[in-house]
C-alpha cells in the first residue's frame, strides 16, 4: 500500500521558502495554480509537500530554502519527531568531523548505505557521548539523515545542534531545561581566581558553564545531568566548542548516583535545579558529603552546595547560581552557619531580576572555597548587591528622572528598568571580588554595592546571607546636609513635574460629538497596505539569509531592540540584539507606528516612534506600521490602532491573545481631519508620560523623606508643628 505524501502547514511553507506567512497567503489568493489543501481543515489547511516544492521550484523560490529549514521540515514530517531529534544529537559530532566535500558525498549515498554509515558512526561514539548505545536508524530515517549532513555542511555543528534542541527540549523554567545566559556563564567562570584545569558541573544541562570554563583555559571538563538528552547535548556541544579539551559527560542524578565519586576538581560551576523536595533526603541522610550538616528536605540547594564542596581540591572554588531564599530560609540556618564559620563561604552576589530564568526572581551567586588544612583564617564574607543595577545609559539615574525618549513633540518616557548592562554589572562584581581576594582584611566597603562583613556579625539567630541586608545604602551613611539637599532636589523636580502634568491635563482638545456618537467608514490595515497607504513590517522569520521586507532596511546587531514591553512601559529600546539573527529585523524610523503583538496587560498598545527609537531594531513581539505621510497621519493611526475595541476585534487565542495586524481597522478621513485627531492623541500620550514621570518622582521623594526621618538624617522643622496646629485651630 503506497504511503501518503508528507503534508505541511502554511507556516512551514513560509519557513521553507524564506518568506512571511502573509506572502504565502497572498500566493494562495493570487495564483490559481497554488497547490490546493490536501488535508487539515478550513482554518488550518495542510498542503502536499512534494506539490508545494514543485510549485516553489517552478517560480525560483527554492533558492531561499536553507539547510536549517530543511532539517526542521524533515523532523516535523517524521513520526515522533522530537525523539528523532534526540537520536540525532550524537550524530552531529560525528558528522562535524567530515569536510564539506565528504558531507556532500555522504548526502548522496543510497538510503541503505547512509543508514549503515549513521549506525556505524553512532556506535563509535558510545564511549564518548552518553546514552548512545541503543541508537539505531532505519530506512525511513534516510531523508532526515541527509538533511542533517547538509545542515552541518552549510551551517556548522553548533547551529545544527540548536535545531535539534528546539525539537527535543522545551526550554523553560518550569521544565528545568532552560539555558544559562552567556554573560552570566562568563561571570561565573571569571569568579574562579587563577588558572583552572579540571572543572566539574554536576547539573550541566546544555554545558554552557563548562564551555565558559573552557574559554578560560580549562582542559578537563566533567559534567553530569539527570536528563539523558541534556547530557548528550552537553557532550556534543563541548566537543564542538572545545575540541582540544578532555570531555567526560555522564547521565544520572548527581546527588543520588554520583558519576565521579573520587573526582577532586579545581573548580565546580553549577546552576542546579531549585526547590526539589525529592532530592533524596531520607536515603542520603548519612552521606559523607554533608560535612556542614544534613540538608533539610526543603533545602535541596544546600545539598548541591555541599556536593560541590566535596568535589574540590583543598583551596578549590565552587560557584553556584542559587535562588535568593537559600540565603534566608530558617530551615537552612544550621548549614549556612557552618559554611560561614568554617570559612567555606567567601561571597554572596545578588543579581537583578531578569539575569536568568526564572526572570521575575533576582538570583544569587554563591562563591565557596574548600578550606585548606592549616590554611589562613577567613574572617569575613563579601556581599555584593547588583539587584538595582541600571541598564545601559542609565548609570546613576534615579527612578523617573532619566529621559528615554518618546514620540515627536511628546516629551520623554521613563520610569522602568532598561535591559541589563552586563558589561557594567560584570565589572562591578569582578572589581569588588578581586579587591577582596587580594586583601580581605583591607577591603574598603562601597556603600550600596559591596561590603565585607565579619564572620562574627553573620552568626546569629537567623544567619541571613541576603546581600541587601548588609549592602544597601542607609540614610545614616549620608551626611545630613547632603541628604537634605538630595531630598530638596527631588522635591523640586516633583513640583516641576506636577506642573507639567497639570499643563498636560489642562489641554481641552475635544468636545461632545453631538446627540449621537460619530460613525465613519473604516478600512483594515491590510486594505490600506494593499493600497500603498502604509507598509506592514515584522521581524523576518529565522532563515539562513532572511529577505529584507519591502520598505525596510537592516542594521548591525549592535543596535538595541524595541520590545512590546518597552511600548507598554513607555521606555526606550531595551531588548537584547543577540536574540535576533543578523539582518532579520527591520530598522525603526521616526514616525513609524509600533503596536504590541500580544494583547493584554497594562500600558498602551501602540506608540509613534520618535528620535530616541530611530535606528533601533524591531523586536519579534511588535508590529510596525509605516504610513505614507501624504495619506496617513502617524498619531491618528497610532491612536486608532491602539484602541481597546480595535485590539479586541483583531485578537485571536484563548490564554494568550495575539493581535492580527491586518485586521486592525482605521477610519477613512481626510488628511486634515486626521491631523486634528492626531494632535489630540499626541496630547493624550503626553498626559500619560507626564503622569508616569510624576508618579515615579513622588515615590522617590517620599522614600527619601521617610528614610531620612527614620534614619536621623532629617528632623521635622519647628514650623511644621506650628503650621499643623494653626491648621487644626482654623478647621475647628
Amino acid at each position: 500500500m503506497p504511503q501518503p505524501s508528507a503534508q505541511v502547514t502554511a507556516a512551514e511553507i513560509s519557513r521553507i521558502a524564506g518568506v512571511t506567512r502573509a506572502t504565502v497567503s497572498n500566493w494562495r489568493r493570487r495564483h490559481d495554480d497554488f497547490p490546493a489543501p490536501s488535508g487539515g481543515n478550513e482554518s488550518s489547511p495542510l498542503y502536499d509537500l512534494p506539490a508545494v516544492r514543485a510549485w516553489l521550484d517552478a517560480r525560483g523560490h527554492t533558492a531561499a530554502v536553507s539547510s536549517l529549514e530543511e532539517l526542521r521540515t524533515a523532523l516535523r514530517l517524521r513520526p515522533q519527531g522530537s525523539r528523532m531529534a534526540g537520536r540525532l544529537l550524537p550524530l552531529v559530532l560525528a558528522t562535524a568531523r567530515h569536510t564539506p566535500d565528504e558531507l556532500t558525498a555522504l548526502a548522496g549515498l543510497p538510503d541503505a548505505d547512509l543508514v549503515a554509515h549513521a549506525d556505524d558512526a553512532t556506535t563509535r561514539l558510545a564511549d564518548t557521548v552518553p546514552a548512545t548505545e541503543s541508537v539505531r536508524f532505519s530506512g525511513g530515517d534516510a531523508a532526515t539523515l541527509r538533511a542533517l549532513a547538509l545542515c552541518v555542511r552549510d551551517e556548522g555543528g553548533e547551529a545544527t545542534l540548536s535545531v535539534l534542541a528546539e525539537r527535543e527540549l522545551e526550554e523553560s523554567a518550569a521544565s528545568g531545561t532552560y539555558r544559562t545566559p552567556a554573560p552570566l556563564t562568563d561571570l561565573v567562570a571569571r569568579l574562579v581566581p587563577g588558572p583552572i584545569t579540571r572543572v566539574l558541573d554536576p547539573a550541566c544541562g546544555s554545558g554552557t558553564l563548562l564551555a565558559a570554563a573552557a574559554r578560560r583555559g580549562a582542559t578537563e571538563l566533567y559534567g553530569q545531568d539527570s536528563v539523558p538528552v541534556q547530557a548528550q547535548r552537553s557532550a556534543v556541544s563541548l566537543m564542538l566548542a572545545a575540541p582540544d579539551a578532555a570531555v567526560l559527560v555522564r547521565t544520572g542524578d548527581s546527588l543520588r548516583s554520583d558519576a565521579f565519586p573520587r573526582l577532586a576538581a579545581d573548580a565546580v560551576l553549577c546552576n542546579p535545579p531549585y526547590g526539589d523536595r525529592d532530592w533524596g533526603h531520607d536515603e542520603l541522610a548519612y552521606d559523607p558529603r554533608w560535612a556542614y550538616g544534613v540538608p533539610p528536605r526543603a533545602e535541596s540547594e544546600l545539598a548541591w552546595v555541599q556536593h560541590a564542596l566535596a568535589h574540590l581540591v583543598p583551596g578549590g572554588y565552587a560557584v553556584l547560581i542559587l535562588p535568593p531564599a537559600t540565603a534566608s530560609r530558617a530551615s537552612g540556618r544550621r548549614v549556612r552557619m557552618e559554611c560561614v564559620r568554617s570559612g567555606a563561604l567567601r561571597a554572596v552576589i545578588a543579581l537583578p531580576p531578569g539575569a536568568a530564568a526564572p526572570l521575575h526572581v533576582g538570583l544569587q551567586i554563591w562563591v565557596l572555597q574548600r578550606p585548606e588544612p592549616n590554611g589562613p583564617e577567613r574572617k569575613s564574607v563579601l556581599f555584593v548587591d547588583t539587584s538595582e543595577a541600571p541598564g545601559p545609559g542609565r548609570a546613576g539615574d534615579t527612578a523617573g528622572a532619566g529621559s528615554r525618549g518618546g514620540g515627536p513633540r511628546s516629551g520623554t518616557r521613563g520610569g522602568s528598568r532598561a535591559a541589563l548592562d552586563w558589561p557594567g554589572l560584570t565589572d562591578r562584581v569582578l572589581t569588588a571580588w578581586a579587591a577582596f581576594t587580594d586583601a580581605p582584611d583591607e577591603f574598603t566597603d562601597e556603600p550600596g554595592i559591596a561590603r565585607a562583613v565579619p564572620v562574627v556579625d553573620l552568626i546569629g539567630d537567623l544567619v541571613d546571607l541576603s546581600p541587601a541586608r548588609y549592602v544597601r545604602v542607609s540614610r545614616t551613611d549620608i551626611a545630613p546636609a547632603e541628604l537634605a539637599r538630595e531630598a530638596d532636589d527631588s522635591r523640586r523636580r516633583l513640583i516641576t513635574s506636577a506642573k507639567s502634568l497639570g499643563r498636560a491635563a489642562g489641554h481641552a482638545d475635544w468636545q461632545a460629538a453631538g446627540p449621537a456618537v460619530r460613525e465613519w467608514r473604516t478600512a483594515t490595515a491590510s486594505d490600506l497596505a494593499r493600497g500603498g497607504a502604509l507598509t506592514l513590517l515584522r521581524t523576518a522569520p529565522e532563515a539562513k539569509e532572511p529577505k529584507t521586507p519591502q520598505g525596510a532596511t537592516t542594521a548591525p546587531m549592535a543596535a538595541a531592540v524595541l520590545t512590546g514591553a518597552d511600548i507598554a512601559r513607555g521606555t526606550g529600546p531595551t531588548g537584547d540584539p543577540s536574540e535576533l539573527r543578523a539582518g532579520s529585523a527591520p530598522v525603526i524610523a521616526a514616525g513609524d507606528v509600533l503596536v504590541r503583538s500580544v494583547a493584554g496587560g497594562s500600558g498602551p498598545m501602540a506608540r509613534v516612534a520618535g528620535e530616541p527609537d530611530e535606528g533601533a531594531l524591531l523586536g519579534p513581539q511588535v508590529h510596525l506600521f509605516r504610513p505614507d505621510p501624504a495619506r496617513l497621519d502617524p498619531w491618528f493611526l497610532a491612536g486608532f490602532l491602539g484602541a481597546e475595541e480595535n485590539i479586541a476585534g483583531a485578537s485571536t487565542g484563548s490564554t494568550v491573545l495575539h493581535v492580527s495586524p491586518g485586521r486592525l481597522r482605521v477610519p477613512l478621513l481626510p488628511l486634515e481631519e486626521q491631523r486634528r485627531y492626531g494632535e489630540a492623541f499626541r496630547r493624550v500620550d503626553e498626559l500619560r508620560a507626564e503622569a508616569r514621570r510624576a508618579t515615579a518622582l513622588a515615590e522617590q521623594t517620599a522614600r527619601l523623606l521617610a528614610g531620612g526621618l527614620t534614619g536621623g538624617g532629617l528632623v521635622p522643622s519647628s514650623s511644621a508643628h506650628t503650621s499643623s496646629a494653626h491648621a487644626s485651630v482654623d478647621s475647628a
